[in-house]
């Protein structure tokens, strides 16, 4: 895979840490920023597919809908009962 060389801007107390943390782990700050941006994404992914199915599971019915679906069930119920 082709690497791509980029310019950031950080704060100069982030920038020592990142520096410090990466001489800590004995790799190079690319590499260190190579990791924090892939966990990041991949936490991103995690936490929109997450909202995404609570989304999906937001439109349950309410109490109002619920009652209603109840009385349509025994309804139905009592319609059917005798033709099993």
């Amino acid at each position: 895979m082709a690497n791509i060389k980029t310019a950031i801007s950080i704060e100069k107390p982030l920038f020592e840490q990142v520096d410090a943390l990466a001489h800590e782990l004995k790799i190079s700050r690319s590499r260190l920023f190579v990791i924090a941006a892939r966990e990041f994404v991949k936490r991103y992914k995690n936490q929109k597919l997450l909202d995404d199915i609570n989304e999906a599971y937001d439109d349950l019915p309410g109490p109002d809908e619920e009652t209603t679906l109840r009385q349509m069930r025994f309804r139905h119920f009592k319609l059917v009962k005798d033709q099993w």
